[in-house]
């Protein structure tokens, strides 16, 4: 197949992705960071640790730990500063798509659910706001690169947030 021909089948699966299906998303208003005791990130960070890339979210005195993948930490790195990568990433894609058809990001929620980080993403498309699954590095990626907000409850801090006023407690097992 051909360039254009690629790039046509390209654009009709991100037509068919964004066109409304209730069975993919919940529609969603974007609403106030107040809304059902939703804390906003006041700073991400990323940060090499020695079990790989860690994303931190930072809010007042804590900070959440999102484990990450190398190419998720690059991406988010690279938004955060600014910078544009050599050769585009997914996030730049999915970015370049959504700007394509006249749609962002305009807000992430993230949970954790069984140990696991979860991302609620909200897309406004022409006027239409739907919510999609994510996994919270991917939500948090695109989130940085539209400058969205990102949420996280009260709970979510309260349970997985480190404290930043206090030296990092030494692994469980190690000695002292």
């Amino acid at each position: 197949m051909n360039l254009l021909g690629k790039l046509a089948v390209f654009c009709a699966l991100a037509g068919l992705a964004l066109a409304p299906a209730a069975s993919d998303a919940a529609e969603s208003k974007p609403g106030p960071a107040a809304e059902a005791g939703r804390l906003q990130v006041q700073h991400v960070e990323v940060r090499n640790s020695q079990v790989g890339p860690v994303v931190l979210l930072k809010i007042k005195n804590k900070a959440i730990p999102i484990f990450v993948d190398a190419i998720v930490a690059e991406s988010i790195q690279a938004a955060l500063m600014g910078q544009k990568l050599r050769r585009p990433l997914t996030h730049d894609l999915m970015r370049t798509v959504l700007e394509g058809f006249d749609g962002k990001v305009t807000q992430v929620v993230v949970t954790l659910k069984e140990r696991t980080f979860y991302a609620a993403l909200t897309v406004v498309v022409r006027g239409t706001s739907k919510v999609f699954d994510s996994r919270s590095s991917d939500a948090i990626a695109l989130a940085i690169h539209f400058k969205a907000p990102i949420l996280v409850g009260q709970d979510l801090v309260d349970s997985q947030g480190i404290d930043l006023d206090q030296p990092e407690p030494k692994p469980r097992g190690s000695q002292t």
